[in-house]
Formats: structure tokens, C-alpha cells, sequence
């Protein structure tokens, strides 16, 4: 069975969510599927096996699923990045451009210690704002952020050429044209 293929095959599209116009590419349909789950991790985790990675950050929420998995796998540490106010520790927090707007995203202050190789993941890059941060979030803090990685690249939208932009590697299994 060809990988891209399945994997394709397990992610929902919904027309028109949240707004005409929009493909919104639903990744729970492929949580749902544990043979479909278990390979999109495995596939995230492929270049990293055996190397030295102390921690995965995922951002909220879906990257909390997928990084918690990653990080299992690779035996290492997960950092959960959420948006402003969710944490109860001291925080550290970045504000980042939306679609419409600006948000702030936080991590705890002691998540990361200076030096400590770190991959970012999440189920999707679009736009890249909130990758775009959260990248920028964990290098402030002296991570080096080893790569980016996604199940699914929008890359009309430009994104993954925005974390490229600053220095880090980006991983996606699939793409899907439009947005």
C-alpha cells in the first residue's frame, strides 16, 4: 500500500468550514484510524529515530495528540505550547500574526533548557503563523528546534517556506492543493 495515499485517504474534507471557500482538511478521521495513526507517527518519527532529541513540542490542540505520541516514541520530553492563560506555571509568551489578527501563545518559563534539540509538531501548516511562533517561542527560550514537522502541508499558503525562513527544517507526509 502506498503511505501517501492512505494517509490521504483517512483525512476528512469539509467544504466550506469555517467559511466559504475553505477545504478544511480534519485529521480526527485519521486518529480515528489506529493503522492510520500509528503510520503518520511513525513517519514523523522516521528521520529522528536513534538521534539525540530531548524534547517535542506539540501546539493546542491536535499537536498535543501528535506530539505526545512523537515524543513517546523517540523517548523523549513533550512541551505543550498553549494559547495565552491555559498554563499554571510562570510563562514565557510570543504574540503571533492569525488570519485576522493577533494571538499570544505561551510555554512554561523551565520547558526547555538552553541548548536542548527540540522538534515542533503539529497536524497542519497553513499560513504559518502559529508554527511561525511557536518556532520563534522555543528558540528565545535556546532550544535548537531541529526540525518542524506536519502530516499536512498547505503550501499554497506559504507556511512551511516561513519556518524555513528561519533555519528549521520542515517535515510534512502529505499535501493537499487549495485551502
Amino acid at each position: 500500500m502506498n503511505l501517501i495515499a492512505d494517509l490521504r485517504e483517512a483525512v476528512r474534507t469539509i467544504p466550506d468550514y469555517p467559511k466559504p471557500g475553505i477545504q478544511f482538511r480534519d485529521i480526527t478521521t485519521l486518529l480515528g484510524q489506529p493503522q492510520a495513526f500509528r503510520r503518520a507517527v511513525d513517519e514523523l518519527v522516521q528521520p529522528w529515530a536513534g538521534q539525540r532529541i530531548e524534547k517535542v513540542a506539540g501546539m493546542e490542540a491536535r499537536g498535543f495528540i501528535l506530539g505526545g505520541a512523537v515524543a513517546h516514541q523517540l523517548s523523549a520530553g513533550f512541551i505543550p505550547i498553549r494559547k495565552k492563560g491555559k498554563l499554571p506555571h510562570a510563562t514565557v509568551s510570543i504574540a503571533y500574526s492569525l488570519e485576522y489578527g493577533i494571538d499570544e501563545m505561551e510555554m512554561h518559563c523551565d520547558a526547555v533548557s538552553k541548548g536542548e534539540r527540540v522538534i515542533l509538531v503539529d497536524d497542519l501548516i497553513a499560513t504559518g503563523g502559529t508554527a511561525e511562533g511557536a518556532v520563534k517561542l522555543l528558540q528565545q527560550q535556546g532550544a535548537d528546534v531541529v526540525a518542524a514537522c506536519f502530516v499536512i502541508d498547505l503550501p499554497e499558503l506559504g507556511g512551511a517556506k516561513k519556518i524555513e525562513a528561519l533555519g528549521v527544517p520542515v517535515r510534512t507526509l502529505m499535501r493537499f492543493d487549495g485551502h
